[in-house]
C-alpha cells in the first residue's frame, strides 16, 4: 500500500540528522520555476498572496532567495526529518529503525506546494508554500493547475511500483484533491479518526492530526498487505468502530 501525507508548515533544519542514504526530490525543475517566480515577489506581496505575518514573509522571502541548487546532505534534509507539527509528531521518524524507514522511502509520499511528490529521504531545503495558494504560474492561476497532472502522474507510477492498487489516504483535503483521481488506478482508503467529547464522537483537529502520524507509524512498524489489516490498527487508546466503518473510510474512535 501506498500511504499519503501532508507537508508541515513547522520544519526543523536547526537540528543535523545524519542517515546513510538520501535521494533527490524527482520535479526540482519544477520547483525552481515556482522559485524563480516567488523571488519577484516583495516581503510586502509574499504577506499578501500567503496571508502571513510580516514576521514570516521576510523568512520565507529570505528562504526563496537562499533556495539552490544542488542539493546537498550540507544545505538540505530529509523531508521526513525535517517536517515538524502534529502528524510528524505522531510518525515520530526519528524513532524508526532502518528496515521501517527503508520500507517508508518505498510506500509512503508527501504531497508539496513546492516540491510536488516527496519521498521521505528526499532532500529539502526549508520553505513555505501551501498547496491552496493562488499563485500564478506557467500552468494556470494556482498550484492545482501547476501540479495536478505531473502529481497524478508520479503517484500512478509509485503505486504501481509498491506492488498493489491500495492508497491510503492521510492527506488534508488541501492536498488530497492536488490528485486527479480519474487518472489513478487504486483502491483509496481514507480513515477517520474521532475522539469522544461531551457524550459524543468527534474529529478534533489537532488529535486527528496527530492520528494520521500514529497510523502512519503503525503501517511502517506493522507492513500490512490488505485492507483488512487495518482493522488491526490501535495505538493511544484508538481502536475501529465497526458498526460506522466501511472498506473505503474505516473510522477509529478513541474514548
Amino acid at each position: 500500500m501506498l500511504i499519503l501525507l501532508s507537508p508541515s508548515k513547522t520544519q526543523d533544519f536547526v537540528h543535523a540528522h545524519s542517515y546513510p542514504e538520501t535521494s533527490l526530490p524527482r520535479q526540482l525543475d519544477e520547483s525552481e520555476i515556482l522559485i524563480n517566480q516567488l523571488r519577484k515577489f516583495s516581503p510586502a506581496a509574499i504577506a499578501n498572496i500567503m496571508n502571513i505575518s510580516d514576521k514570516l514573509s521576510n523568512l520565507n522571502h529570505d528562504r526563496f532567495k537562499n533556495w539552490s541548487r544542488p542539493f546537498t546532505v550540507n544545505n538540505s534534509k530529509p523531508a521526513l526529518f525535517a517536517f515538524k507539527g502534529d502528524v510528524y509528531d505522531g510518525l515520530n521518524a526519528e524513532h524508526l529503525d532502518t528496515s521501517e524507514i527503508q520500507f517508508a522511502q518505498i510506500h509512503l509520499r508527501i504531497l508539496s506546494g513546492l516540491y510536488g511528490v516527496l519521498r521521505p529521504l528526499d532532500l529539502i531545503q526549508p520553505y513555505r508554500l501551501e498547496m491552496g495558494i493562488k499563485l500564478p504560474n506557467p500552468q494556470g492561476k494556482d498550484l492545482y493547475a501547476y501540479w495536478k497532472k505531473t502529481i497524478s502522474k508520479i503517484v500512478q507510477q509509485d503505486l504501481a511500483h509498491q506492488g498493489d492498487d491500495i492508497l491510503i489516504n492521510l492527506a488534508s483535503q488541501e492536498y488530497y484533491v492536488s490528485i486527479d483521481f480519474s487518472k489513478i488506478n487504486a483502491r483509496v482508503v481514507t480513515p477517520k479518526f474521532l475522539d469522544g467529547m461531551d457524550g459524543r464522537y468527534r474529529m478534533i483537529s489537532f488529535y486527528a492530526k496527530y492520528a494520521r502520524g500514529l497510523m502512519t507509524r503503525w503501517i511502517l512498524q506493522n507492513k500490512p498487505t490488505g485492507i483488512e489489516d487495518l482493522a488491526a490498527f490501535s495505538a493511544e487508546g484508538y481502536h475501529l468502530e465497526s458498526h460506522t466503518s466501511n472498506t473505503s473510510n474505516p473510522v477509529y474512535v478513541r474514548p
